[in-house]
């Protein structure tokens, strides 16, 4: 295979067009933007190294070593998370996805793929069960190409997105919520707490509300789920007690949704982010593990 600059140059230009969906499909088989760059960057090696003369779709290559890839990766990972101080929780990641995927239909289920809610569900599949519903329910593809690139057969493929399907449905958040309300809710959330108003706090929250905080004993953050709405409110009322002067807060989209980013001492301190449920709190998602705000440290 001819190896001159001109060579390299296409396939650089033909894998960096394709690098969105590669990194789409890793973040959700991974749900940690590091792990997800690595497993690109690994399939910018084998596409480099490859005889491209060979490949006839080039597309569905990048695709098929990135999804192999990063179900390697996810098994490797999954028995370090066995191990992880307190409740494990996706890395934020910041999306502009209006701008990108610009038909409505085809948004929101491109978004709900890369909520904090389905991903956490999506935790509790099997990295094959994961990677059939990644591909066919975020990016659409048809399960004789699922197939392929999973070497499995086409009637396999539908039953694991079928088990897949399911268990997602069953454990993500029954109600759609838009931009509007979620900017609403939090910004009247981070007003309750800024004000030392508990009642305000406990009406914006379900009764049955839990608070998920992920630290990886890395900062302080609860160790356990926090249960009830009276428990979640009084220590999310504590909290903004303690909070440091000069601590700033932007509202900003993460996982396809109005999150609230803090900063403080010019480094990102946590991210907040909620399920809806009509028109209250249903979960609190807080993440403060240094390890997982890297990437939103110029946001």
């Amino acid at each position: 295979m001819a190896t001159d600059a001109g060579d390299i140059a296409e396939a650089t230009s033909v894998f960096e067009e394709h690098r969105p969906v590669l990194h789409g499909v890793a973040y959700r088989m991974l749900g940690r933007v590091a792990d997800a760059e690595d497993v690109v960057q690994d399939a910018w090696l084998r596409w480099s190294a490859a005889d491209r003369t060979e490949v006839r779709e080039p597309p569905a290559y990048l695709v098929r070593v990135t999804t192999r890839l990063a179900i390697d990766r996810l098994r490797q990972v999954q028995s370090r998370r066995e191990s992880y101080v307190g409740p494990w929780l996706p890395e934020p990641l910041a999306t502009d996805i209006g701008s990108t995927v610009p038909d409505a239909a085809e948004r929101a289920v491109f978004t709900e793929s890369v909520t904090l809610a389905v991903l956490v569900v999506m935790e509790s599949l099997s990295p094959l069960e994961r990677a059939v519903f990644v591909l066919r329910e975020a990016f659409g593809y048809p399960y004789a190409e699922i197939a392929t690139v999973l070497e499995r057969s086409e009637a396999a493929v539908r039953q694991l997105a079928g088990r897949a399907r399911r268990h997602v449905e069953e454990g993500k958040p029954r109600f759609d919520v838009d931009h509007d309300q979620q900017r609403d809710l939090t910004e009247r959330f981070l007003a309750a707490a800024a004000g030392d108003d508990l009642d305000g706090l406990l009406s914006l929250l379900a009764a049955d509300a839990r608070l998920v905080g992920d630290s990886g004993g890395k900062a302080k953050a609860p160790l356990r789920i926090i249960e009830s709405a009276d428990k979640v409110a009084r220590f999310l009322a504590g909290v903004a007690k303690s909070v440091p002067a000069g601590m700033e807060f932007t509202l900003l989209e993460l996982n396809g949704g109005i999150a609230l980013l803090a900063h403080s001492g010019g480094k990102p301190d946590s991210v907040t982010q909620f399920d809806i449920e009509d028109g209250r709190i249903r979960t609190v998602y807080i993440v403060r593990n240094p390890d997982k705000l890297v990437s939103l440290a110029t946001s």
